[in-house]
């Protein structure tokens, strides 16, 4: 039961996914950030989609296709060899994004560095993974953790509004912080408990994530 929930964890915040969870976060705390008026906008779905395909779903499915040729033994990549292919496809889907967006008007800066971020964290992780197993769901988490961090700099916003079945809800942005650590830490708790990774590879993987955001930001502001 334990095993089968570590899993879960794994899958569900899959370092892949932590850029379009931050989109999400960004449409939901300033929507008209991306000149719309909620998360709920069709303009929105479309961009999530969009995000949600280019991050996530196409490289995945890149994946599956060295799976299928024999080229990876299976998903999990146990060994550092197995990642390489996996790290350079989803790179080149990630500067390719990042690229796109950069001339984008509708994109606001903030974003774009999210996205940056994302991909140097990529980067530094396909290099470190030379040389030592790094956890990409650490750097993900690291990275999700470091977008969090720099919203809350850029942003004067101490809580934002979403609607549920029970009405208007106010939520504090620390208390999205506080969760994303929970999250983070929950992560790493479960690629222990898989016998994934080591802790070190869970640290260096945290410190890349989170330093390769500021990184980002640097270079866009």
């Amino acid at each position: 039961m334990l095993r089968l929930l570590a899993k879960l964890i794994s899958i569900v915040f899959h370092p892949l996914l932590a850029v379009t969870y931050m989109l999400a976060l960004l449409l939901l705390v300033n929507p008209y950030l991306f000149g719309v008026n909620s998360i709920s906008d069709q303009a929105s779905k479309l961009l999530i989609l969009q995000v949600f395909l280019s991050t996530f779903f196409i490289p995945f499915v890149a994946v599956a296709m060295l799976r299928l040729t024999g080229m990876i033994r299976s998903f999990q990549m146990e060994s550092r060899q197995e990642r390489i292919g996996p790290y350079i496809i989803t790179g080149v889907f990630y500067l390719w994004m990042f690229r796109n967006f950069l001339d984008n008007p509708a994109i606001p800066t903030a974003f774009t560095s999210f996205l940056l971020g994302a991909t140097i964290g990529l980067f530094f992780a396909f290099f470190i993974n030379i040389f030592s197993k790094i956890s990409a769901h650490a750097v993900g988490m690291g990275g999700l953790l470091g977008m969090v961090v720099i919203t809350m700099l850029l942003f004067s916003y101490n809580t934002f509004t979403v609607m549920s079945p029970r009405g208007t809800l106010e939520i504090s942005i620390s208390t999205v912080l506080l969760i994303t650590i929970l999250i983070a830490g929950l992560v790493g708790s479960a690629r222990l408990f898989l016998q994934s990774h080591e802790p070190m590879d869970l640290y260096g993987g945290y410190l890349v994530g989170f330093a390769s955001q500021f990184m980002a930001l640097r270079f866009l502001f």
